[in-house]
């Protein structure tokens, strides 16, 4: 039996939706579990040069015999020629910063990073980002349901309202703890550590992807409460329809 043109058209609002949603869920935990949301770099003084180590990276001595304790040693690097940029990218559980003259990063948890004035509004901001990832998780298995299920449409119309309901929820707390992580932030790098605070930074490719899935979210939340309110008026202009039909057929009956 074909599929009637309504019902296909529902069949694919459910699709956009479920696309959405795992889109969302799939950028959320990528964002929550890595150290990219901000990207910046700090100034560090320079290491003196030893043995064989030369470059930008180390202060340089004018001697030609640098081994001698007996030769007065001068350094040429003056001002800003004594720092060096170095690297570094922070997240949500750790921030981490290259090493000068060596490969690798040194990590540390951004927690203890953080002024302990601010560490209740992180740690809160690390609930809500779980909440937000376990209802965006529970609204994919609804939507996966609500397509694998030709029971009634009435039972898909619940799931449907219900997995509407919790895909704007899961909205509001991604958007309450980007807001929270950003602002903890701030005030991490205006008042937390002086061996960390960034000469220079910016938000990274994490910080973005969170936002996408906030984005994906809403998305699907508009998608499927569209879907739900237009399956509801077919319902209702068909009942119209129908006692339409019936009270012409109980005024003029067949002979």
């Amino acid at each position: 039996m074909p599929v009637s043109v309504p019902a296909a058209d529902r069949r694919q609002r459910a699709s956009a939706a479920f696309s959405l949603s795992f889109l969302s869920l799939v950028f959320s935990i990528t964002a929550f579990s890595s150290s990219y949301w901000c990207e910046g770099t700090r100034k560090v003084a320079k290491p003196f040069c030893t043995g064989q180590s030369t470059g930008d990276h180390c202060i340089r001595f004018n001697s030609p015999d640098a081994n001698d304790s007996n030769a007065v040693q001068y350094i040429w690097e003056t001002g800003d020629d004594k720092f060096v940029d170095r690297k570094f990218h922070a997240g949500i559980w750790y921030s981490c910063e290259e090493i000068i003259n060596e490969e690798g990063e040194k990590c540390r948890s951004f927690i203890s990073l953080t002024p302990a004035s601010d560490r209740g509004v992180l740690w809160l901001s690390i609930v809500t980002e779980l909440l937000y990832i376990i209802l965006l998780l529970t609204g994919v298995i609804l939507m996966s349901v609500e397509m694998c299920y030709y029971s009634t449409v009435i039972d898909g119309l619940k799931i449907n309202a219900f997995s509407a309901v919790v895909t704007v929820l899961a909205g509001l707390l991604g958007m309450v703890a980007h807001m929270m992580y950003t602002t903890v932030f701030q005030m991490t790098v205006n008042l937390g550590p002086e061996d960390w605070r960034p000469h220079t930074w910016d938000y990274g490719w994490s910080y973005c992807l969170a936002w996408a899935s906030f984005a994906c979210c809403m998305a699907a939340a508009v998608t499927t409460i569209n879907k739900y309110t237009k399956t509801i008026l077919e319902f209702k202009h068909k009942r119209k329809t129908l006692g339409k039909s019936l009270k012409i057929k109980y005024k003029f009956p067949d002979r």
